[in-house]
């Protein structure tokens, strides 16, 4: 049985208190001493075909709301069916602790069906993303040292410096056009080009020119490309495949176009990255992919396949977390001037090794920290367990596929949304200001 199962730090939407859940936990009755079968585990009522048919017509915005609601009914586990794909759904951080402990060193996650479906067709190699078991390991461990490690961070951090400084100058230059010396605008769109751009030059080494007056058309495709396919996948990812490709054939079509414009794009930049490298071996740091080229230690497509995955992963992601930071930081002002406070201090270290802003701006990082709490990324961590194990006294075959809730802790003034990730569903408009 594919069984996968939401698991979450300890519930699935914004709005459930932690008290909520130390009193379940603590009003529980004492556990039997025989332990019941998987088939006792209490199934969430519905129709999961019904489920799918809502999805295809409205979207899944509401999932994590759905989540918690059904916690509240059925308790800290329960099984939850959608259109052929059954899942376990737990919440309390006890079982998400023996869930980890049961892992093991290869941990077993849901694939993006449609990111893989495009790779089989086209005949792509698997990206870090989609990969699990030994692959996922050996990939993963070639890609940490330039990726991952606290000396690559160090790398490339002056790239994204430069990028968010640049970034800074762009909407100080918007804020000074207006005679009244402010701005308010949905500054969603303008983040998401930030985002972007820092994670091209530090993937690729190279500037798309998105934070200019008039970015260049293949700029602003590849962005359009980002989009629809980042859209489209949530379209389709709940959806059976053989079912979809007759619901959803224009979705599917955008899917696939988006994917080729950005696999064309990745392999040119990659292409280009070989070339300048042939030439000789480059003065300076110049980016992820090309350190992946000097050390030869992955090939060519594996290369493109992560960096791809890469792209894809980093943008939203980023986008959105800062979004929400700054809407926070406007609603407490006094947080703000202490976080502006703190930089003004910490610039000259900071202009002098960029390295050093993580170190001297503690309240920053913890700024970051708290925006992640309130307003995670995404609602739920998926895992497929290799080994029985026991969870609320049921039963948990091997195979089975467990996901993880993850929960805000307090009530938002903004209403979340699942498009992919965590998002507001009403973007806020937020008002910049000159400073002298």
């Amino acid at each position: 049985m594919a069984l996968r199962a939401r698991a979450g730090a300890w519930t699935a939407g914004p709005r459930l208190c932690l008290r909520w859940a130390h009193a379940l936990a603590a009003s529980a009755a004492p556990a039997p001493k025989a332990v019941l079968p998987f088939e006792a585990i209490p199934r969430c009522p519905g129709s999961e075909w019904l489920r799918v048919l809502r999805v295809w017509r409205v979207g899944c915005e509401d999932l994590h709301l759905q989540m918690q609601e059904t916690f509240q009914q059925l308790g800290p586990i329960f099984r939850y069916d959608i259109g052929g794909r059954h899942m376990v759904c737990v919440m309390l951080p006890e079982d998400v602790e023996r869930l980890k402990q049961a892992e093991g060193s290869l941990p077993h996650r849901m694939i993006l069906e449609p990111w893989l479906a495009h790779r089989q067709l086209r005949g792509h190699k698997h990206g870090v993303f989609l990969l699990n078991g030994p692959a996922w390991r050996l990939d993963r461990q070639r890609l940490n040292p330039d990726v991952m490690s606290p000396q690559a961070v160090q790398k490339y951090t002056p790239m994204v410096d430069r990028v968010a400084r640049d970034f800074s100058k762009a909407l100080m230059a918007r804020v000074l056009q207006n005679a009244r010396g402010t701005l308010t605008v949905d500054i969603q769109p303008s983040i998401f080009y930030y985002t972007l751009e820092a994670s091209n030059l530090v993937l690729f080494g190279e500037r798309l020119g998105l934070l200019s007056q008039s970015p260049s058309p293949a700029s602003l495709h590849f962005i359009r490309a980002l989009q629809a396919m980042l859209k489209s996948t949530m379209q389709l990812m709940f959806m059976p495949r053989g079912l979809s490709r007759w619901t959803s054939a224009p979705v599917w079509e955008q899917h696939f176009a988006a994917w080729d414009y950005i696999f064309q794009y990745a392999s040119d930049c990659i292409q280009k990255i070989y070339q300048e490298l042939a030439l000789g071996r480059p003065q300076h740091y110049s980016g992820v992919v090309a350190e992946l080229l000097l050390h030869a230690d992955m090939t060519l497509d594996a290369i493109k396949a992560s960096s791809i995955d890469l792209t894809a992963g980093s943008v939203d992601t980023t986008a959105y977390p800062l979004l929400m930071t700054l809407f926070e930081l406007a609603r407490n002002p006094e947080v703000q001037w202490a976080l502006r406070r703190e930089s003004q201090l910490a610039e000259a270290k900071i202009a002098e090794n960029p390295q050093r802003a993580p170190a001297e701006l503690p309240l920053l990082r913890a700024a970051l920290k708290e925006t992640l709490r309130l307003y995670p990324v995404g609602i739920t961590v998926e895992r497929q367990v290799s080994s029985d194990l026991v969870l609320q006294n049921y039963h948990i075959p091997a195979g089975v596929l467990k996901h993880f809730q993850v929960d805000t802790l307090t009530q938002e003034d903004i209403r979340m949304v699942y498009r992919f990730v965590l998002m507001p569903s009403t973007i806020p408009l937020l008002t910049f200001r000159a400073i002298d």
